[in-house]
């Protein structure tokens, strides 16, 4: 058996409504509308049926609500795709066996009470937040109350990252050119909000906060040497700020609280950062994901991850927790 925890998915309803709202949003909104597997179910599962007993816990694809709609607009479209994804899961338990709820990061209080909804009426396994909240980071304190409640209801966070072209590649430039914003971008955005969850205190305050990050914990693994040795000298490269007093009331290194995010598989057939990113990780912290349907041809990236795990000579005990056991166990699944 092999659960896909993170992949990507539009509601017909939310679908229809997102292109009223941004028809003509740019970047990742252009490549989200124009993806026939983001909303066509039947041509999903014929994509799914050839991986045999394989499923997927859904959810929403980018970009976030609050890039392209502002309250209340972004309120009402997260409880539309909420209810889309869960009305899915209720009707294909055996190809959705969950989702993760989507929030309207631009009203905080909103998104608490949207998360609770989900969870309490269609069983969200989390939430899937982004780096930023339209520009804002997620260790500022108006999250902290909604870190509160999922660490409160032992839900799991998907952290997806969030940037556009609109991102330049160099301050005397307006935009990023040759998607540079996503190809490295991207994964810049997830270690850096990982960063800032770090030290902010998040992960001592909340110990057994469960946080999947996208595209095997991004940046981290390969940068082991400074995110360890490096950041034990935190303060050492600074002038304006005084960091030697954060480091001190920190439990434990920086090092070590970067081991305590779990992340997936979504590297599209990479096979030595999926290694990397494995051996910082560990087995018992990496789950298989696809980022599906973000392929150029339906099924290529489920087809090339299992392609790499399977050559990376792991016992089938550790196979077996990457593909199906530490879903169940950190999304609470009973299949």
């Amino acid at each position: 058996m092999k659960i896909d925890v993170f992949n990507h998915i539009l509601p017909q309803r939310f679908f229809a409504e997102f292109l009223k709202v941004a028809p003509g949003l740019k970047d990742m909104g252009k490549r989200s509308r124009n993806l026939p597997v983001m909303v066509d179910l039947d041509a999903r599962f014929r994509m799914m049926d050839e991986f045999g007993d394989y499923s997927q816990v859904i959810s929403l694809a980018s970009p976030p609500i609050e890039s392209f709609a502002r309250p209340p607009a972004s309120v009402e479209l997260a409880r539309m795709a909420n209810d889309g994804m869960a009305e899915l899961v209720d009707r294909y338990p055996d190809r959705f066996p969950g989702f993760a709820a989507a929030l309207p990061m631009n009203d905080p209080d909103a998104a608490e009470k949207e998360l609770e909804r989900a969870a309490d009426q269609f069983h969200a396994r989390g939430a899937q937040l982004y780096s930023n909240a339209a520009g804002k980071p997620l260790d500022s304190e108006d999250f902290l109350p909604l870190f509160d409640e999922l660490a409160r209801r032992d839900l799991a966070i998907w952290l997806h990252p969030a940037r556009g072209g609109d991102f330049p590649d160099y301050r005397s430039e307006d935009r990023s050119k040759y998607e540079i914003w996503w190809t490295f971008g991207w994964p810049y955005e997830t270690s850096v909000a990982m960063a800032r969850l770090v030290f902010s205190g998040m992960f001592d305050r909340h110990p057994g906060l469960k946080i999947i990050t996208h595209h095997m914990g991004a940046m981290i693994p390969y940068f082991e040497g400074r995110v360890g040795y490096g950041w034990d000298q935190l303060g050492l490269r600074t002038s304006e700020e005084d960091y030697a007093g954060l480091l001190c009331a920190m439990k434990k290194r920086p090092f070590d609280y970067f081991k305590m995010f779990y992340a997936d598989t979504a590297l599209f057939g990479a096979l030595a950062a999926t290694r990397c990113g494995l051996a910082f990780f560990g087995a018992d912290r990496v789950l298989f994901a696809s980022d599906t349907p973000f392929e150029p041809v339906p099924g290529l990236y489920i087809r090339e991850t299992i392609r790499v795990i399977e050559e990376l000579g792991l016992t089938a005990e550790d196979k077996d927790r990457i593909y199906r056991g530490n879903a169940e166990r950190l999304l609470n699944l009973r299949l």
